[in-house]
């Protein structure tokens, strides 16, 4: 790729050599990384570093909330009031987990801005990119498919006689909802988002970026984990095997889409007409 404008200060060489890498991966190596790819590709690494730090951060905080409040109900002859405190505690939590989730797609936004106003000439695409382009149906279908199985795990633990599995049982649905609006409002962003290219190969970037961003943000390792953190153990047998069963099927599902889906470069390409 040809130099093009650079947004702000110059890239780190690691973040070029990163970026050089990622163009060989996706068939675009034919000439070194402009500093407009190499920040664009940057933050959105630092951000999918900080998601995943969030969530594994999420899951051994709602562990530990759990085993605290566990230890505390021994230790008083079951006479701690459990429930109250701790759902608070996970729904906070969660919230979090939500918000910066939501603040670090913000933070790619603005960097984004930043990078195509600093451009002297915009490409457009070809065509107007849609759902099944940016997701695909296999991916839109796993998505379907774990918010519905996580759904039916909340609310077959509401019917459950014991209070406490139903306190947790109400922040698991909540969890879900929040996700939903989350990954709603990513997925219309990502179809309203300005094209930040300048020629053929940083447009067929800028569309891989894209689906990369979709699937990424689509990924349903929040819905597979919480049921189990939240309430293993707490529920009766048959929740726990449900709950475990969930997320297997769930894993083995996204390995088999992963693996049978369209790359996100093949996609770009057959968009963009390469």
């Amino acid at each position: 790729m040809a130099n093009s404008s650079m947004p702000s200060a110059s890239p780190q060489p690691a973040e070029v050599r990163c970026t050089g890498t990622w163009l060989q991966r996706h068939g675009l190596g034919d000439g070194p990384p402009t500093p407009l790819l190499t920040t664009r590709l940057a933050v959105r690494r630092r951000a999918r570093l900080l998601g995943s730090v969030l969530l594994a951060a999420l899951y051994i905080a709602a562990a530990l909330a759990q085993a605290t409040d566990l230890m505390a109900t021994a230790a008083s002859g079951g006479l701690w009031p459990r429930r109250p405190t701790l759902v608070l505690i996970l729904s906070v939590l969660i919230i979090g987990l939500v918000l910066a989730r939501m603040l670090l797609d913000a933070w790619v936004r603005r960097v984004d801005r930043q990078a195509g106003a600093a451009l002297a000439r915009r490409a457009a695409h070809p065509v107007q990119l849609g759902w099944r382009t940016l997701l695909g149906w296999r991916y839109a279908v796993l998505v379907a498919g774990t918010f519905a199985g996580a759904s039916a795990l909340g609310v077959s633990a509401l019917t459950v006689d014991e209070g406490n599995v139903r306190y947790t049982a109400v922040v698991l649905l909540v969890a879900v909802a929040g996700v939903g609006l989350g990954v709603a409002l990513q997925l219309r962003e990502l179809l309203a988002r300005p094209v930040v290219a300048e020629d053929e190969v940083s447009l067929t970037a800028d569309v891989i970026m894209r689906i990369e961003d979709a699937r990424d943000g689509n990924a349903p390792s929040v819905l597979l984990g919480l049921p189990v953190v939240l309430l293993l153990g707490s529920a009766p047998g048959w929740w726990n095997v449900a709950s475990l069963g969930f997320m297997l099927l769930g894993l083995a599902a996204v390995i088999a889409v992963q693996a049978r889906t369209p790359s996100c470069a093949d996609t770009a390409r057959h968009v963009v007409g390469l």
